[in-house]
Order: structure tokens, then sequence, then C-alpha cells
């Protein structure tokens, strides 16, 4: 599996209906996109859940890296770049990937958790820890999907969950609005 996601930092005064739209016109697309586990279409609206600014999202889980070689060298990506500008593109290896008791119901809320690893951490416990706090999110009558990722480069463990509910912010968690899910592979995720 690989994990991956690219934001877009929108002036002040622009028109959020604008990227709703964009979303509800684009999302479609990916719904059977081949290699995509799932491909969410998010926001951050200034003032709204901590957001101190708009942002577009487009946050991603696929089965193989070689499908969003072929999307990020393609035309599809193509279109992001003549729309916002080539994004830095944050990549991540999953360490665990899970459908959740809500996955028949649509997501609303994407919440992301990020914690720094301890250079003396015993990784493999963490990693089997993460497996389980992993397993009672899932368990969560709103949850969605969850996932844990590693980013390698910051030596850091990056939690996404996808929520059917309204949004509780926890602390260090930042809370994105679902615009559209496009999720062809959800279903093939552990339960």
């Amino acid at each position: 599996m690989f994990a991956m996601q690219y934001s877009h930092r929108l002036p002040a005064d622009y028109d959020m209906e604008t990227i709703r739209q964009r979303a509800a016109r684009r999302g479609p697309i990916w719904d059977d996109t081949e290699g995509l586990v799932f491909k969410g279409f998010v926001a951050r609206e200034r003032g709204r859940h901590g957001a101190t600014g708009h942002v577009y999202a487009s946050v991603y889980l696929w089965r193989e890296p070689a499908a969003p070689a072929h999307f990020l060298m393609g035309e599809r990506f193509q279109a992001v770049i003549d729309s916002f500008g080539r994004p830095r593109v944050e990549t991540w290896l999953p360490l665990d990937a899970r459908a959740g008791a809500a996955r028949a119901k649509p997501a609303r809320w994407l919440h992301r958790d990020e914690r720094t690893l301890d250079t003396a951490a015993d990784r493999a416990a963490l990693h089997a820890a993460e497996v389980e706090s992993n397993r009672a999110i899932a368990a969560r009558p709103d949850t969605v999907a969850v996932w844990t990722a590693l980013d390698l480069d910051a030596w850091r463990l990056v939690r996404f969950r996808l929520s059917a509910s309204a949004p509780e912010v926890s602390d260090g968690e930042t809370v994105y609005e679902v615009l559209h899910l496009a999720k062809p592979g959800l279903d093939q995720l552990a339960r």
C-alpha cells in the first residue's frame, strides 16, 4: 500500500463553493479508479474546527505503488498542476488500514493526527499497538475507515480516520470536511 496527500492553500476571500463544485464534478471520475482504495476530496475553511485558513486537499490510499506513480505522471495530475500549480506531495508507508463499522455510511470528516517517534521506541511494539488502536477505532459506530502510516523522512506516525459523524477535535489533530470520497477499494480493507 501507499498513502499520500497534497494540499493547496487558498486566499482568505476564496469562494469555497467553487471548491465544493469542483469536488462534486471531479469526484465521480475516481469512483472506479484501478488500484485505488480511496481518495478523499477534503477542505478546511478558515474559522471552522481550528482552521486558520482555507485549504483544499486530496488524500489517497493506494493498494500498489505503481498506481500512484501512474497518476502522478499522467493527465489527471496535470489537471491539478494546471489548476493550482505543482504541490508538495506528502507520502507515507501504511502500517495498518481498516474499514470501519460505518463503512457503508457517507464519510463527512477526515481526522489527521501526527506523532513523532522517539528514537528509543520499540518499533515492533509500537506497530503492534497501532494495529490494536486501529482495530478499536474501526469498531466505533461512526468510523468509515482508519489507517496509520509511517513518514520515513520525519520518523513520525500519521493516523487518518474517516468519520460519518460531526467532528470532535482533539489537541494536535487536523480536521477536514470530506467533499467527496471515491472508495473503489474500501471493501477490500481488513475489518
